[in-house]
């Protein structure tokens, strides 16, 4: 997604939103006024703000920010009526014309249809052992419709009502979890109720995030063949890590500090420790004996395949991610690959930034690791953009 010159202020007026959102149902929640829908609160409404549509236009996202202005200068209006000693009516007055005069952006702009579940996280943390066992449920029930690679191809794909979609594009990461679970479990319907896409309620809530974070793993991977990049940020599968003698600690611990990934089968010269990354070998659960020294490995036959389907190869051996403070795969280094470069950078904004700072010439990992800390995964919706 192209970086516009809005996104300094819309960025994280589209977040307040979010954030707005699920603190409203923590409150009705706490407080019992939200029910719960496959284990979580439950959005009580048909609507949701949206902020997806915000990014998409930027006028109207413009006369949202000065109505949430106005908004509060009405608020402050009626709050200085009222603490003053004496009633100055003209302040309550302007409430109403401050209303009047306020942009109000197009509600079909503003909000979306929602659904039960429009908020709910996965509990997942993209665990390898859960990318796995969506794997073979993806086998048992969707192969058929929307074949092997994702892409709506499936032997059955033309008997369907509708042809099903495209998995291996942008389309998972322009939904949130939560609705992507409701669509699994309670199916999809046209504007006429009638069934497009029939539901797995029988999978139970724990196979639906299982199989949620096995579609997101291959669609990075069929995106990287296809494009050269990933459609959307790919979060770091998570999986258990021994450091020496230490005990074991998972991937996710690390978050607030950048990773580098690599896949185990090469000469180890690539190992080489760097102050600025945490190195973390990766082999496959079959192998032998975990490596010596310093290293850190996880050791998992389901981490090498999670690994696998995101690189969107087979081939894997010595093959490197680099992995930013906020646990999201940034980069990809291919095997016997000398040398990082700024092309390896698969997740990045297509206008580039201008604000990262210049590595010292032939440093290629630090011009890497300045573009990753100047240009954050940012927030949509229920999920993130480049």
């Amino acid at each position: 997604m192209i970086r516009t010159p809005d996104a300094g202020w819309l960025d994280p007026l589209v977040g307040c939103l979010q954030r707005a959102q699920e603190g409203l149902l923590g409150l009705l929640a706490w407080a019992g006024l939200a029910g719960t829908s496959h284990g979580q609160a439950a959005w009580p409404w048909a609507l949701r703000l949206s902020g997806e549509h915000l990014l998409i236009d930027a006028g109207q996202a413009r006369r949202l920010a000065l109505t949430l202005l106005v908004l509060a200068l009405a608020a402050l209006a009626l709050g200085l009526a009222a603490l003053w000693r004496k009633p100055r009516w003209f302040l309550v007055a302007a409430v109403p014309l401050l209303l009047v005069a306020a942009p109000w952006p197009q509600a079909s702009v503003l909000f979306v249809p929602a659904v039960p579940t429009s908020f709910h996280r996965s509990p997942t943390g993209f665990d390898a052992v859960s990318i796995a066992r969506g794997g073979e449920l993806y086998a048992q029930h969707c192969v058929a419709c929307h074949g092997v690679d994702g892409r709506g191809q499936g032997p059955l794909a033309a008997a369907q009502p509708v042809w099903p979609p495209d998995l291996a594009g942008p389309l998972l990461w322009r939904r949130a979890d939560g609705e992507l679970l409701w669509r699994l479990l309670h199916g999809m319907q046209d504007r006429h109720g009638a069934a497009t896409m029939p539901a797995f309620a029988q999978l139970g809530d724990a196979d639906a995030w299982a199989l949620i974070d096995f579609m997101k793993a291959q669609a990075a991977g069929q995106s990287l063949r296809a494009t050269g990049a990933w459609a959307g940020p790919v979060g770091l599968p998570d999986v258990e890590v021994r450091c020496e003698a230490r005990p074991p600690r998972r991937l996710a611990s690390w978050r607030g500090q950048r990773l580098r990934i690599v896949a185990a089968g090469t000469p180890q010269a690539a190992l080489r420790e760097d102050p600025r990354v945490v190195t973390v070998l990766l082999r496959r659960g079959d192998e032998a004996a975990s490596g010596a020294g310093g290293e850190c490995v996880a050791e998992s036959s389901a981490a090498w395949h999670a690994f696998s389907l995101i690189a969107g190869t087979t081939a894997l051996a010595g093959t490197q991610w680099l992995v930013d403070r906020d646990g999201w795969l940034r980069a990809l280094g291919a095997p016997g690959q000398a040398a990082w470069s700024e092309d390896d950078l698969l997740c990045r904004t297509e206008a580039g930034s201008r604000s990262a700072p210049a590595a010292p010439p032939g440093d290629g990992l630090g011009a890497l690791i300045a573009r990753m800390d100047a240009e954050p995964v940012r927030f949509l919706k229920g999920g993130f953009v480049h």
